[in-house]
C-alpha cells in the first residue's frame, strides 16, 4: 500500500512553488501514494488545515505565481509543544511523510518535525538563492528576470534625465540577486554582502562616470545592508550627480514563474516523492552541478555559504 504524503509551502512565496507542488502531487499519485496538502504552511499544520487531493487539484496551477495552498511565517513553531501539536494533526490522518517547499526557516521547521519522528523532504523554494543544498533555488530565476525588467525601465528614465539610480533588490542576507542582476544589466557599481565597496571609492567611481558624460549610472544594492535613500543623498552631495533611490520591494516576488523555475520545480518535486518511496529519511533535495541530488537536511543547514567567486570576478572586470 502506498504512503500518505503531505506537501506544504512556507515562508516567503516564490514563483514556481505551484509548479513544484503540482509535480510532487502528480508524482505521488503516479507511484500509488495518497497525497495531501497543508494550507498556510506550518501554522496550518498545527491548525489541522490538511486536505486530501487528487490530480484535478493540480489543474491550471503550473503557471501561477505565489502558492495556491498559501503560506505563512510562524515563529511560534520554535516551541516544541507547538511542534507536537502539528505532529498530532499528521497522526490523526496516518501521515508520516512531509514535503516542505520553502527557505531556511522552513527547513528549520522541517528539521524540528524530523526530531519528533516525521520523515521530511526539503525543497528549496525561495527567491533568495541562499540554501546550500542547491546551486539554484526555485523562484530565483523568475525574480532575477523581474529585477532586470525593472532595472531596464529605470535605465530609460535615468538616461533621459542623466541621473544616477540606487536600486535595492531582495535577497535576505545573500547577494546573488544583486550580483546576477548587475552582470545582466551592466550596473556601474554593486554593493552586496560578498562585494562591499567603501563609500569614498564608490563616490570617486560615480564622479568619474559623471565627468565622462555617461548618460546614466546604476548602483545595485542588496537589501538589509544600508539605507539606500541615505546613500542616494550622499552620492548626490559628493558627486554632483542627481541621484534617486528605488526599492523594488515585494513586486520581485510576484508574476508567472519562468520556464526554468517550472522545470526546476518539476525535477525536485518528483525526486522528493521518489526518495520517500525509496525509504530515504530527512533529505534536502536540490541541484548541484546540474544534477538533481540530495543531502542530509541538518547537514545542509550547517553547510557554510560559499560566495560565487567566478561571478564576483566577472563583475569586477565588466564594471571597470
Amino acid at each position: 500500500m502506498g504512503k500518505k504524503i503531505a506537501v506544504f509551502t512556507s515562508g516567503g512565496d516564490a514563483p514556481g512553488m505551484n509548479a513544484t507542488l503540482r509535480a510532487a502531487i502528480r508524482a505521488g499519485l503516479h507511484y500509488g501514494n495518497e497525497m495531501y496538502v497543508i494550507y498556510d504552511g506550518l501554522e496550518g499544520l498545527v491548525g489541522g488545515e490538511i486536505e486530501k487531493v487528487d490530480k484535478l487539484f493540480t489543474s491550471g496551477i503550473i503557471n501561477k505565481g505565489g502558492t495556491v495552498i498559501r503560506t505563512a511565517r510562524f515563529p511560534e513553531f520554535t516551541d516544541v509543544e507547538i511542534q507536537k501539536k502539528g505532529v498530532e494533526q499528521l497522526h490523526k490522518l496516518g501521515i508520516n511523510d512531509i514535503i516542505g517547499i520553502g527557505g531556511d526557516g522552513s527547513y528549520h521547521g522541517l528539521l524540528a518535525l524530523s526530531k519528533l519522528g516525521v520523515n521530511v523532504m526539503g525543497l528549496p523554494g525561495t527567491i533568495d538563492n541562499d540554501l546550500q543544498s542547491s546551486d539554484e533555488t526555485i523562484g530565483f530565476n523568475t525574480t532575477l528576470e523581474t529585477i532586470c525588467d525593472c532595472v531596464e525601465k529605470l535605465k530609460d528614465t535615468a538616461s533621459s534625465h542623466q541621473r544616477c539610480f540606487v536600486i535595492e533588490v531582495m535577497g535576505r542576507y545573500c547577494g546573488d540577486l544583486a550580483l546576477y542582476a548587475s552582470i545582466a544589466e551592466g550596473a556601474e557599481a554593486t554593493v552586496t554582502y560578498d562585494k562591499k565597496m567603501p563609500e569614498e571609492e564608490l563616490f570617486a567611481k560615480i564622479k568619474h562616470i559623471k565627468e565622462t558624460r555617461k548618460s546614466h549610472c546604476l548602483v545595485i544594492v542588496s537589501e538589509n545592508l544600508l539605507d539606500v535613500n541615505e546613500l542616494a543623498r550622499k552620492i548626490q552631495e559628493n558627486t554632483g550627480y542627481e541621484t534617486k533611490a528605488q526599492v523594488l520591494g515585494h513586486l520581485q516576488r510576484g508574476g508567472n514563474p519562468s520556464a526554468a523555475d517550472r522545470i526546476l520545480g518539476a525535477r525536485l518535486g518528483v525526486r522528493a516523492v521518489e526518495l520517500i518511496n525509496e525509504g530515504a529519511q530527512n533529505r534536502a533535495v536540490g541541484v548541484l552541478n546540474g544534477a538533481v541530488s540530495d543531502m542530509d537536511l541538518e547537514e545542509s543547514l550547517n553547510k557554510p555559504r560559499v560566495p560565487n567567486e567566478e561571478y564576483i570576478k566577472l563583475l569586477d572586470i565588466l564594471s571597470e
